[in-house]
């Protein structure tokens, strides 16, 4: 399956989806407010391109043809034709029920128009358009290039046939899928990483452990990858704290309440590894 793409959205996750798609022979329309917001997407797609050459990944005349397929733009009427819309802006949900709202009057009546959230309700997106049949949860993972999940997440009013549509898309891009069957805030994946996060502040913020010691429990004891406030840093403080307030608004469940040490972070800018500091230093 390949087709028309447009992702809304230039960032570091919409570039790495508009990269992986481009790779698997889709048609790319990368859009942003901005044009250097575009270009520098762009730029880290060739980027993350030749690092994969120089690894012998990939050739240098598949990245080039990746490139290639992409085009960068500021419109928004760029993406009407597109057979599959990703949008991949900030996790807020006015900001992204503008832009459905929009893609709802400028895209084709067969066009799936997918939200990359990775907390926000698809309901809740989806009540923008008049379509939310059309209108699905595609949650991918950062750095897109290299993490292989992708949560699909269905409406309330998500047909079968766009939750079908988003699979072949994301498992032709090289993913491997989970359904959540009901969109709760946070679905699976950002609603266990908020809890474990929130504990783990919560331990340091009151002097039980230090950050590294904390992480490493988690590396050392459950076999994770990387311990929940290293994560916390690659991710963005400020993007866990959005995460955790939406859950919590949703559920007003208090384990998903965000500790005061992780507001003072976002507040003064220890973002983690976008501002060189987080929980750790960078």
């Amino acid at each position: 399956m390949a087709g028309r793409l447009a992702v809304i959205g230039a960032g570091l996750m919409g570039s790495g989806i508009a990269q992986v798609a481009a790779q698997a022979g889709w048609t790319v329309t990368l859009r942003d407010l901005e044009q250097q917001t575009v270009d520098r997407g762009i730029r880290g797609i060739r980027t993350s391109l030749d690092r994969f050459v120089r690894k012998e990944k990939i050739s240098e005349e598949d990245a080039a043809a990746a490139v290639a397929r992409i085009t960068g733009t500021t419109e928004l009427d760029a993406a009407a034709d597109a057979d599959l819309v990703v949008e991949a802006v900030f996790e807020r949900l006015d900001a992204k029920q503008d832009v459905f709202r929009a893609l709802d009057r400028i895209c084709g009546p067969d066009a799936v128009l997918a939200t990359n959230t990775s907390a926000i309700p698809v309901t809740q997106i989806a009540a923008a358009t008049g379509r939310p049949e059309s209108v699905v949860g595609t949650h991918f993972f950062s750095p897109v290039p290299m993490m292989a999940l992708c949560e699909l997440v269905r409406g309330f009013k998500t047909s079968d046939a766009t939750l079908a549509t988003a699979r072949a898309f994301a498992e032709g891009i090289g993913k491997t899928c989970i359904v959540v069957n009901r969109d709760i805030a946070g679905f699976v994946t950002t609603r266990l990483i908020s809890a474990l996060v929130v504990e783990a502040v919560r331990l340091v913020e009151s002097g039980v452990v230090t950050p590294e010691d904390l992480d490493t429990a988690c590396k050392l004891g459950f076999g994770h990858a990387m311990g929940p406030l290293a994560t916390t840093d690659l991710t963005g403080v400020d993007v866990l704290l959005h995460a955790t307030r939406n859950i919590y608004t949703d559920t007003a469940d208090a384990k998903f309440f965000p500790p005061e040490l992780l507001q003072r972070m976002a507040a003064a800018g220890d973002l983690g590894r976008k501002s060189g500091q987080g929980f750790y230093s960078y």
